[in-house]
């Protein structure tokens, strides 16, 4: 860690596999509502959960953080064994009036490859975010910084926005917000979606054929 400060009372889990980074890529490019619409609009965080970065697009595989509320210990530790292609997912208790992360943290995840950061919870620094590039999106904004004392948990399953998001489950963001995949329905989500691509422009071909003038 780049702190220094005992992570005694952060509880770790085993390793866990991961979703396939080459399938999360294919899924990317598609919109987050369309995504959640093929999963019987299941597994889309809650409204709150906002982009507070000008650059809201990442794709990447869930690593889920248990941190108690105001205190992002739990954080650092976990950006110890984050893994390029990573998005931390951090269930920080809702807590608004003191944000659990900010432009070091950044940096951080910018070193280890993290592709983006999702915190039911409260973020700082956002004009320093916005200059790194990072995919960040959070339930508030506190200048008030954290503390550093845990406990909590880490590879472990979290609630963030409403949804449970399990270790190694894709994870998508984009302007409308967070869409969850568990890692097991990855491929059949693609299916579905490009399927569901293929009928909805076949819709807007025939919108714009009607709205074309009679000749």
């Amino acid at each position: 860690m780049f702190i220094n400060a005992s992570t005694d009372n952060i509880d770790i889990a085993p390793a866990w596999e991961r979703a396939d980074l080459d399938e999360v890529k294919r899924l990317a490019r598609y919109p987050v509502a369309l995504v959640g619409d093929v999963q019987a609009r299941m597994g889309i965080m809650a409204a709150a959960i906002r982009p507070v970065t000008p650059a809201p697009r990442l794709a990447g595989t869930v690593l889920p953080v248990l941190a108690r509320e105001g205190d992002n210990l739990a954080i650092h530790r976990a950006l110890d064994d984050a893994r390029a292609g990573d998005v931390l997912v951090v269930n920080a208790n809702a807590e608004i009036n003191r944000a659990v992360f900010g432009d070091l943290l950044g940096e951080i995840c910018l070193a280890k490859g993290v592709t983006g950061i999702v915190i039911d919870g409260a973020v700082r620094d956002v004009e320093e975010l916005a200059g790194q590039g990072l995919a960040v999106y959070a339930r508030g904004i506190s200048p008030a910084g954290p503390w550093k004392n845990g406990p909590g948990r880490i590879g472990f399953p979290v609630a963030c926005g409403n949804v449970v998001c399990n270790p190694g489950d894709a994870i998508f963001g984009d302007s409308d917000g967070i869409v969850v995949i568990p890692r097991r329905d990855l491929t059949a989500v693609i299916e579905r979606t490009l399927a569901q691509e293929r009928t909805e422009q076949k819709m807007r071909e025939a919108i714009n054929a009607a709205a074309q003038p009679a000749h």
